[in-house]
């Protein structure tokens, strides 16, 4: 038992640490970054870690670490309206399908499951070639191709809390539906909507990178750690930290949030906590 909460508790630690670590890094390039990370500086192109720069620079001379800092705005700025977007309208969408009637609960879910063949990348790259490639049509795209998931979860939640007694009570007293979706079904679902968030941030995250080095994410000059990548594609050879460094940054950026994600599942659901 000692263990099992140990490896819980370590899960949910660890997210917070590289989560943290991210969110950090962004709040601090709004006061301060060691250079100008969009300043191009032939001299120095192609620089080793130094004092100066610790990351080195990159073959237009811009400062590594000053642009993962900045990176690290437009990953969270994309995560977080995504998955907003993501909540706002699946949660609702979840719930009415689980408190609906059977047939409206079975088309909303159809439709649903419509949505959810499009995956995220195909989805933005379609918004790229009509409305234009920048950071909204990117957020809004993923919002949309998230918002299945998200359905998906509050209803499975809904149905569960439906068959629940205090519910049943709350209807035999004449509570309407809307009272006991507000009062009874989303707080007994938040859990999951949380875990849920936290998930999908990371599928937020490595989406916003995929768009960004094909060239439908952040427009330059704003640094983007996708493209970042794709910058160095020409230099891998002589130069691999170019593409390691940003490489890494998504990878711990991605594992701290499914980190925290299962740290939240165990913490959040009592069934789990109850397993010996």
């Amino acid at each position: 038992m000692a263990t099992r909460t140990r490896s819980r508790n370590g899960s949910l630690t660890a997210g917070l640490v590289l989560v943290g670590l991210v969110v950090l890094a962004a709040v601090v390039s709004f006061l301060w970054t060691p250079h100008d990370p969009v300043k191009v500086d032939a001299v120095h192109r192609l620089l080793g870690p130094s004092v100066e720069n610790p990351f080195g620079t990159d073959k237009f001379g811009r400062d590594l670490a000053s642009q993962l800092m900045v990176g690290a705005r437009s990953t969270l700025y994309v995560g977080v309206v995504a998955v907003g977007v993501a909540a706002v309208i699946g949660t609702p969408l979840g719930i009415l399908a689980g408190m609906a009637p059977k047939w409206l609960g079975e088309i909303v879910m159809r439709v649903n499951d419509l949505v959810l063949a499009f995956p995220a990348l195909l989805l933005a790259i379609m918004f790229g070639a009509v409305f234009g490639a920048d950071t909204l049509t990117a957020m809004v795209a993923i919002g949309i191709a998230t918002i299945p998931s998200f359905a998906r979860i509050a209803r499975s939640g809904t149905l569960q809390v439906m068959s629940s007694e205090f519910v049943l009570a709350a209807r035999s007293a004449g509570r309407s539906r809307l009272t006991i979706a507000a009062r009874h079904v989303l707080p007994n679902i938040s859990g999951l909507l949380i875990v849920q968030a936290s998930v999908s941030f990371a599928i937020a995250v490595l989406a916003e990178a995929a768009l960004s080095f094909l060239g439908f994410g952040t427009r330059p000059p704003t640094p983007s750690w996708g493209r970042m990548l794709q910058e160095s594609q020409e230099l891998l050879t002589g130069y691999p930290r170019l593409a390691l460094i940003p490489g890494i940054a998504i990878a711990l950026a991605v594992l701290g949030f499914n980190l925290l994600g299962d740290g939240l599942r165990d913490r959040l659901d009592p069934r789990l906590a109850a397993r010996p």
